[in-house]
């Protein structure tokens, strides 16, 4: 029994050990998750300054999150871990290609594949919310780019045809994520072809007016919110 008493000791050590490392992790997970939240707000009020020190606090957490679970793979795979950390990636991925800047790569940002093309899919939800804010001002060839954008990330996300043990459930994604690209390419449509129909309407108004352009009309045509 004497023996059977110093193996339970030594399970209660490591069970605590695993329970204090846990605990941390959540706590920094939750701030990790946060940071990126700041990040990708700030990212579509163009707020430069504020995004690049939301995104810089997010790398130093997922930095520590890593480290604080160095020791305990198991921990570091659970689902609060990876989600904090796809967070992290949909934050920098986001506010990179708002900005016109480079993809990070998985290799910079410190995660596996399907954490990171899980990442991916979420942004896609982000460029939709930008280019609506762009279109309710009329067209513009930058909601092209974000749909150009969305619809690489579908290409890819469509060609990993793998399990979801593997992917983590990264085909129910990629069917929402097409599904967002067909409601954008629909909205952007019904903007330039409302602007079109306006530009027309100038032109035979100026004609019927002798030649003279339509007063007080400013191109482009807004969409209705997504809850109209």
């Amino acid at each position: 029994m004497h023996k059977l008493e110093s193996i339970a000791e030594q399970i209660r050590h490591d069970f605590d050990a695993r329970t204090a490392a846990r605990d941390k992790a959540l706590a920094t997970a939750r701030q990790l998750t946060r940071a990126c939240s700041l990040a990708i707000r700030a990212a579509h009020r163009l707020e430069t300054d504020g995004m690049a020190g939301q995104l810089a606090e997010a790398r130093s957490l997922a930095d520590t999150l890593r480290g604080e679970l160095q020791d305990h793979p198991d921990l570091y795979y659970a689902g609060y871990t990876q989600d904090a950390l796809k967070e992290f990636v949909e934050a920098s991925a986001t506010c990179a290609l708002i900005q016109n800047q480079p993809l990070p790569t998985p290799e910079e940002l410190g995660v596996g594949g399907a954490t990171y093309l899980n990442g991916l899919a979420e942004v896609v939800g982000e460029l939709r919310r930008r280019t609506l804010d762009i279109l309710r001002h009329g067209y513009s060839q930058e909601a092209e780019r974000l749909l150009g954008l969305m619809d690489d990330i579908y290409g890819v996300l469509v060609s990993m045809d793998y399990p979801d043990a593997i992917t983590m459930g990264l085909r129910r994604q990629t069917d929402v994520v097409r599904s967002i690209i067909e409601k954008t390419r629909g909205d952007i449509t019904f903007s330039l072809r409302g602007e079109h129909l306006e530009q027309a309407i100038g032109r035979l108004i100026g004609q019927l007016n002798g030649g003279q352009p339509e007063v007080g009309k400013g191109a482009g045509r807004s969409i209705p919110r997504e809850d109209d």
